[in-house]
């Protein structure tokens, strides 16, 4: 393979990274060591910002309180207005008008980024919770910002709200030699239709789809705001927790601003081992 040219490798010095940083489900201490360096290699950080009706947005706070621990120095934040996506009942109600609109919203923010990194040189790092893997669009996002603008772009994995679930209730996601559906709030109702019997479930907007669930039948390890001081756990047979679920779950939201659940849920006799942690 012949070497590269003066040209082509004045053209890799040049290229800017943009990298997405992996950093957990919220606790600073879950924060890889590959990440920490990975926050003190780049000139900036950009943050994407809700609007809050003026308000603080509690996420950009958290995303603060990682980086002050871990960047040496002040660390530059450029803050970027998060696009409305549209939620309306009628746009989202199926599946096709539901990925209409997330396409439309993921428009938007590539192109609210695209404008941010025109106007701010350098290395570029964008705070992703969890893992970038596990459903965040940032990903996707940034490769279509990238048919625009050169950049070499680069992904540090995180620990996952996944992985922390498992963690907290001391348990192992699945049974001996059996699988594992991953999938969203919006769609377990297909997941169980199609005889699904061990499901991680992420992005729920509600709890209505586990109120049509048989309670006896499934098993659930539930978690909210996994590894921040608002951290909530519920465990049990599904129709005898569910209350304490939605009561935790509002008391989550009210306490940190936010709430972002994730859980397990297990059809059959759990074993005893999943269940719960040894005494």
């Amino acid at each position: 393979m012949s070497e590269p040219s003066v040209v082509e490798r004045a053209q890799r010095v040049e290229t800017r990274q943009v990298v997405l940083i992996g950093v957990g489900p919220g606790d600073p201490d879950q924060v890889t060591i590959e990440a920490v360096r990975a926050m003190n290699a780049v000139d900036y950080f950009v943050v994407s910002e809700k609007s809050s009706g003026g308000e603080d947005d509690p996420l950009v706070r958290t995303r603060e309180a990682i980086l002050a621990q871990h960047v040496d120095g002040e660390p530059r934040l450029v803050l970027v207005e998060d696009p409305e996506r549209d939620r309306s009942p009628d746009r989202t109600a199926t599946t096709a008008g539901y990925e209409g609109v997330v396409a439309d919203w993921h428009e938007a923010r590539a192109g609210a980024y695209a404008d941010v990194l025109r106007e701010n040189p350098g290395d570029v790092g964008f705070l992703v919770w969890g893992d970038p893997a596990f459903y965040d669009s940032l990903v996707r996002i940034l490769r279509r910002v990238g048919e625009i603008l050169r950049f070499e772009l680069r992904v540090v994995p995180g620990v996952s709200s996944i992985q922390l679930l498992a963690a907290r209730h001391a348990i192992v996601l699945h049974e001996v030699g059996q699988p594992i559906h991953v999938t969203t709030g919006r769609r377990l109702r297909e997941a169980v239709a199609q005889g699904q019997k061990n499901v991680v479930v992420m992005l729920n907007r509600s709890l209505d789809d586990l109120r049509e669930l048989d309670g006896d039948a499934w098993h659930i390890w539930w978690g909210a705001n996994l590894g921040t001081p608002y951290e909530a756990l519920v465990e049990g047979r599904l129709g005898a927790v569910l209350s304490a679920i939605e009561h935790a779950r509002a008391s989550a939201r009210t306490a940190a601003g936010w709430v972002m659940d994730v859980y397990l849920l297990r059809r059959g006799d759990a074993q005893a081992t999943d269940a719960s942690p040894p005494a």
